[in-house]
């Protein structure tokens, strides 16, 4: 019995560890949720004829967000309201606009199902405020048109409005689209992070950065929006501060990738001139003494050969023919004189 618990006990801890449970089950909108919050977006570092002369413009939102009804099939009644503020640095006079209305979406699809909050220029959107808080980390989910995928379920944020760190569900994504508007013509290219609540999957806040460009005119410039909530009719969960390894992670990694790039680069250009001061082989030489000039004649020396003429005369006793300078003669032996 005892070996059957403990082969039971194995079974059931891989099975937990090869197909997890979600720690939270989904989370089904109540009527009477709400959230207020506060937004920020930001006009600026123009380029172009249009944009490259400092322009800017700073936009202020107040809003709030509230689920009046939840039918059985999961569709949500809500009702939205919000006031705008904005001004740039033109001069142009200062706006203030409102807008408030009512619309409807599913909480099983998580899409609009009629009207929106004041949402334009998307097809067929998923809301923005509210996800499924039992999705996983590398789960995916949309946020208007903007596929997201969660990078963490147990991340700390920094809520601006309650001066302290709440835990999130973060998700993050990268898109882009055509943007014809008052701005002009552009491509926008954007990268969107979003923080919410694990208990509930409302938002708490987001973080949102594009860039505009039109290759044909020059124009160009970045448009930013930062959303936290101030107030949620559900409690949010406190969490503490991020180690310095959480808050720059990312920034250790690139640190490092770069560190070790240059690292790279540097043997690459070593190892290159090493290469190109290499000395071709040669064979050793031995110095070679400057050649000597020989000036004896290669010719053998002429022989010089000396013709004497000896006078002959008749002795006078036997008349042989003498030498003429002997004292006798050399066969009779007398004497030449």
């Amino acid at each position: 019995m005892i070996k059957k618990a403990l082969l039971l006990a194995v079974i059931l801890s891989l099975s937990v560890a090869l197909f997890p449970a979600h720690a939270v089950p989904t989370y089904t909108p109540h009527q009477g949720d709400s959230f207020s919050y506060y937004e920020v977006a930001d006009v600026g570092s123009g380029t172009g004829p249009t944009y490259g002369y400092g322009y800017t413009d700073h936009t202020v939102t107040n809003g709030m967000e509230r689920m009046n009804g939840v039918f059985v099939n999961g569709t949500v009644t809500s009702n939205y309201t919000y006031t705008w503020n904005w001004n740039d640095n033109q001069g142009s006079p200062p706006k203030t606009e409102k807008s408030s209305g009512n619309f409807t979406w599913s909480s099983n699809s998580f899409l609009y199902v009629k009207g929106t909050d004041n949402q334009t220029g998307y097809v067929g959107p998923t809301v923005w405020f509210y996800m499924d808080n039992s999705l996983p980390q590398s789960g995916t989910l949309y946020l208007l048109n903007t596929p997201m995928t969660v990078t963490s379920t147990s991340y700390s944020y920094h809520l601006v409005s309650q001066n302290q760190n709440v835990n999130t569900i973060r998700a993050s994504g990268t898109s882009s689209y055509h943007r014809d508007d008052s701005y002009g013509v552009f491509n926008a290219a954007y990268t969107w992070t979003a923080y919410f609540d694990p208990s509930t999957g409302y938002i708490i806040g987001y973080d949102y950065s594009e860039q505009d460009t039109n290759s044909t005119s020059g124009d160009g410039f970045t448009y930013t929006e930062s959303l936290y909530v101030t107030s949620t009719s559900y409690p949010l969960t406190a969490a503490a501060a991020p180690s310095f390894l959480q808050q720059y992670l990312g920034l250790i990694v690139g640190l490092v990738i770069f560190f070790i790039f240059i690292v790279i680069v540097v043997i690459v250009i070593v190892g290159v001139s090493r290469r190109r001061s290499l000395p071709k082989h040669t064979y050793p030489q031995v110095p070679i003494a400057p050649p000597q000039i020989d000036l004896t004649p290669k010719q053998p020396p002429v022989q010089q050969i000396v013709i004497k003429e000896v006078v002959k005369v008749k002795c006078k006793y036997c008349g042989a023919l003498i030498d003429s300078t002997v004292q006798a003669c050399p066969f009779c032996g007398a004497p030449r004189t």
